[in-house]
């Protein structure tokens, strides 16, 4: 059995984890770790799971012969501070949070400016989606994890660049997110009163997640992107993302040729369903379509009258986004089949 702890044990992220890891046949839960819950046993803070696992919140001190794992599902500042005291411990360590996602120092430093991280540190980790990197997590000792729209976007646009090898000459993003990226921390603005029913503008003129695209695809070659901009609202769902990727390119695409490219990029890899607008009874990519699974639903979609490529990508930001996505590196991680313990349908209607 692997042995796996969680810091951060007592976030919504923390609770998936939970979840999921203690699901999975290869996996035993040996530690809990935070810092405000310490002693609080994990059914008192996430309702939905009565686990007796003999488990309780503890402050995180030394962890080596304790762990084969750790999962940070902490803020970025606190993930900065522990990969750098538990890389010597611990075999692996699978951040959550931003702080290692941006490799590019200086676009670190405008999106994190208060994220103070080890640069040598920074240079060993691998970051990416499993699709894409994974044969880069076989035996890695550090993985970041894309944040949940930085998953969707590239997801969206890898079969372009990596695939087709067009050069994007601008790719404007419209995300749309469920209050659960948000985290649990308590905010005048995610109250019930003024989220429900909201489509609320929170990073109209960029969004960090954005950044860790432009930075990694700038790095994966061979397809290029001159800009990549987002903008980021709020709707009242809890959990699930829409990213909506409008794309203007010289090079000359059409709609069945994009199916194709799709198709045959994801061909392998099971987690990305590659789907037609019109398939089902609703419209898709639709968040709702893949809620509690690890899947993220991908559609192209090409405007010949607005000159542009449209990129549909929808996923559940808790599973796909965050703790599914930190299971799936881990399986690759440990040469286990990508999809273990990740078997989960989605569940409709939520």
């Amino acid at each position: 059995m692997i042995r796996v702890g969680i810091i951060g044990a007592s976030g919504f992220a923390g609770g998936e984890l939970i979840r999921l890891v203690t699901q999975h046949p290869e996996l035993e839960l040996t530690f809990l770790g935070g810092s405000s819950n310490v002693g609080r046993r994990p059914a008192e803070l996430h309702p939905g799971l009565r686990l007796d696992l003999g488990l309780t919140i503890e402050a995180v001190t030394d962890l080596t012969g304790r762990c084969d794992v750790v999962f940070l599902a902490t803020p970025a500042p606190a993930s900065a501070e522990l990969a750098a005291h538990l890389v010597d411990q611990v075999p692996c360590v699978i951040d959550l949070s931003g702080a290692f996602r941006i490799r590019t120092p200086e676009l670190h430093e405008k999106w994190y400016p208060k994220v103070e991280r080890q640069t040598e540190l920074a240079d060993r980790f691998v970051y990416g989606v499993p699709e894409l990197i994974g044969d880069q997590l076989v035996g890695a000792p550090l993985i970041s994890l894309p944040g949940c729209y930085a998953t969707a976007i590239t997801l969206g646009l890898a079969p372009l660049t990596l695939g087709l090898g067009l050069d994007l000459k601008t790719v404007v993003v419209d995300g749309k997110s469920g209050s659960s990226g948000g985290g649990i921390q308590l905010r005048t603005a995610d109250l019930h009163p003024l989220r429900a029913g909201a489509i609320a503008p929170y990073s109209p003129l960029g969004h960090r997640h954005a950044a860790e695209v432009g930075d990694f695809l700038e790095r994966s070659k061979p397809g290029k992107i001159g800009s990549l901009t987002m903008s980021a609202y709020g709707v009242s769902h809890v959990r699930g993302l829409l990213a909506s990727s409008y794309v203007f390119t010289d090079d000359k695409v059409d709609a069945r040729e994009l199916q194709r490219a799709y198709l045959r990029f994801y061909k392998n890899h099971q987690f990305v369903r590659v789907r037609r607008n019109t398939e089902t009874l609703i419209p898709v990519p639709d968040p709702q379509a893949v809620l509690g699974s690890n899947y993220c639903d991908v559609t192209v979609l090409h405007d010949p009258d607005g000159e542009r490529i449209v990129v549909l990508a929808a996923l559940d930001n808790m599973v796909k986004g965050a703790a599914g996505q930190g299971i799936q590196a881990l399986n690759l991680r440990f040469q286990l089949p990508e999809e273990t313990g990740l078997t989960m349908q989605p569940v409709m209607p939520a």
